[in-house]
């Protein structure tokens, strides 16, 4: 009887913490000049805005079944794309790309959002 109180009390624990336990989240994410066998080949952090296009690699962890993110480009505060991309496992690498005019210079990112809107991670980069 105790190990069943026990067990219930865990259970109940579990329940308690609601989605947040298996909680989708970004596990790697980052700006690159180019994906190579599905990897990012370097991390931008300021880069000339002549490099004509970028990546957002991102590895995305926890979800269940099928769910989406979206991949929002901002330029100085301004929207200047999202992608939406579909997450089919518990463990999926995903990316999008930006075509980057040269007179596009000033503070960028990209926001990672789930499909209820929370943004998951935010990773910011200059161009020049």
């Amino acid at each position: 009887m105790k190990k069943l109180c026990a067990m219930m009390v865990a259970l109940l624990a579990l329940l308690a913490l609601g989605s947040s336990l298996f909680a989708m989240e970004v596990a790697e994410g980052t700006i690159t000049t180019n994906i190579v066998d599905r990897a990012p080949v370097d991390n931008v952090e300021s880069y000339a805005a002549s490099v004509g296009k970028l990546f957002c690699f991102t590895r995305i962890t926890g979800a269940e079944g099928e769910a989406m993110v979206a991949h929002v480009w901002y330029r100085n505060g301004e929207e200047m794309g999202r992608i939406e991309l579909p997450v089919r496992s518990a463990n999926w690498r995903t990316y999008s790309s930006k075509n980057i005019l040269p007179e596009w210079t000033g503070d960028w990112k990209v926001d990672v959002v789930d499909g209820e809107g929370n943004v998951l991670k935010s990773m910011a980069f200059v161009l020049n």
